[in-house]
């Protein structure tokens, strides 16, 4: 979020006139003790202090007048000298910071200001004669002088102010924000070009700003270059249906965009038939500042996944059904490049926003798509399974297994199916490294089984139970041991989800041991000690 602007009057009218007061006060009350009391001789009668002031002399200030349009013409070249080393600074970390600088009304008008003033200086000085005075055109010279000389604290000020990088960012978004409302609204193919063109360079802007931060190790500015691109995408979404046709078909200047131009020609077409250029060129910044941030700055990472959540969670309200498989498709991404890398605690952060999305599917009657979005949960789940990835297994089983209660919280219609998905998680071992990973998965079905019999859905619990019933005996009672010495539902480390996988509730605890009688496993076998449990370490994995 942008740092609220100061207002006028405590940006400017509170400085320069306490300023102005000050140094009058005190040039004037030397002078008041100068005109009555240290002796001081007016040329001719005056009526007063003032009149006395006034009384300018033609032949001895002449050199005055000139030494003003001086003083304001040095006085402007320390604002610019100082201010242009500040731009410079600024605008070799963040691009079109000097062009924003250069647009903006406030820098304008200090410019414009101490630009006439030196002017009027320089005429003035040429206008004094040997009997004449212009009073008038004088005292208005040192009032400018003056208002030159208070102006440069409050509008350093400004300029920190102004560069501030947040603020920056913000100006940005606000920015392309105007410019992608006003191109989407008009019926003028070659301003809408323009829109799409200054829209897409704004994006790339904001992206940089993000990875430049991240190598700088900077979270804040990322988080916030981050979030300006989700700000800008939901609010386009408002207006997206009010869009003209032609918004929706990329500019030739759009088409050379470096994003646009290495694609397939068929995609390119379908990304323009299927109106989702804009956020797909969102979510493409986010996929590659998520990669720049991977294994460096993951809560970063952590951070594009929510961001990518909300707008999916926004495209199922407004019934945009391309978005939402286009954030799927993205959501995916972000989790095979987590899972190349082999970063474990990033998948896990990244699979608790994808679990949250699905729910938020299911919620808004969205059945077909949260059934797609489990279908991809399996397919990494079982890429984890091969990779011998155990904890990153184990959390997609979890949360396949809180969908299936959710859907059954909502009585969707496709609980089966999510259900028929869960039970498809689980693979032969091909080696003793993947032992952790089945035991995980078994955890997590027999966890549902209980909650089925609790919910009175014997026969779903059923179809868990001959799942299992291949599974060999010892396995099964290390499940249920694990299962039963798990007492509290926090875990004992800080976590982004706070729950012990492995906790059952009381009132699943009981139909959990009717589910294991079914497998012919007893209840007579010692619970094992919970901090030697299988899994007890699990934790650790997502440290690597």
């Amino acid at each position: 979020m942008a740092i609220a602007a100061p207002s006028l009057r405590r940006q400017w009218v509170a400085p320069v006139v306490l300023l102005s007061a000050t140094a009058l006060a005190v040039f004037w009350g030397f002078y008041l003790i100068d005109y009555f009391w240290t002796g001081g001789r007016p040329g001719r009668p005056a009526h007063g202090p003032l009149d006395q002031y006034l009384q300018f002399d033609p032949g001895s200030i002449t050199d005055a007048v000139g030494s003003l349009a001086g003083i304001l013409a040095a006085v402007f070249g320390i604002v610019i000298t100082v201010v242009s080393i500040i731009v410079q600074l600024s605008a070799t970390r963040y691009s079109g910071v000097a062009r924003m600088f250069l647009r903006d009304p406030v820098n304008l008008l200090v410019t414009s200001y101490y630009i006439v003033a030196c002017v009027c200086g320089v005429w003035l000085s040429v206008s004094v004669h040997g009997s004449y005075v212009p009073r008038a055109a004088l005292t208005g010279m040192l009032v400018a002088t003056t208002g030159g000389l208070v102006l440069m604290a409050p509008y350093f000020r400004y300029v920190f102010w102004f560069l501030d990088p947040i603020n920056i960012i913000a100006r940005i978004r606000t920015d392309v924000e105007r410019t992608v409302h006003s191109g989407a609204l008009s019926e003028n193919g070659e301003q809408a070009a323009l829109a799409q063109a200054r829209a897409l360079g704004a994006m790339e802007e904001l992206a940089d700003i993000a990875n430049s931060s991240i190598s700088g190790k900077d979270k804040i500015i990322a988080g916030e270059a981050v979030d300006a691109l989700r700000d800008l995408a939901l609010a386009y979404l408002k207006h997206k249906p009010m869009a003209q046709p032609s918004w929706f078909g990329l500019g030739a200047q759009s088409r050379r965009n470096p994003d646009f131009v290495a694609m397939d020609p068929e995609s390119l077409a379908d990304l323009e038939a299927r109106r989702t250029w804009l956020e797909w060129k969102v979510m493409r910044q986010y996929l590659g500042i998520y990669n720049e941030a991977l294994a460096s700055m993951r809560d970063i990472n952590y951070l594009i996944a929510i961001d990518t959540r909300y707008l999916g969670e926004a495209a199922a309200r407004v019934d945009d059904v391309e978005l939402m498989d286009l954030v799927f498709r993205f959501m995916n991404s972000y989790l095979r490049a987590s899972l190349n890398l082999r970063d474990v605690r990033t998948s896990y952060n990244v699979l608790n926003q994808y679990r949250l999305l699905v729910e938020a599917m299911l919620r808004l009657g969205r059945e077909e798509t949260a059934v797609r979005a489990a279908g991809y949960m399996n397919y990494y789940g079982r890429v984890s399974f091969d990779m011998s990835l155990t904890f990153v297994t184990e959390t997609i089983a979890y949360d396949m297994s809180t969908l299936c209660q959710c859907a059954r919280e909502l009585d969707a219609p496709s609980e089966r199916q999510l259900l028929d998905a869960f039970l498809q998680l689980d693979r032969p071992l091909a080696s003793r490294a993947q032992e952790k990973a089945l035991l995980g998965v078994r955890k997590a079905q027999a966890k549902l089984a209980a909650y089925y019999l609790v919910r009175g859905e014997e026969e779903k619990a059923r179809l868990i139970c001959e799942d299992m019933r291949g599974e060999p005996k010892e396995r099964l009672r290390v499940v249920r041991d694990a299962l039963s010495s798990a007492t509290s539902k926090d875990f004992w480390e800080i976590t982004d989800r706070g729950r012990d996988f492995e906790y059952v509730p009381p009132e699943q605890r009981a139909k959990l041991r009717v589910f294991f009688e079914w497998l012919g496993i007893g209840t007579d076998a010692a619970v094992r000690d919970e901090v030697a449990r299988p899994g007890a370490g699990k934790r650790s994995d997502v440290e690597d």
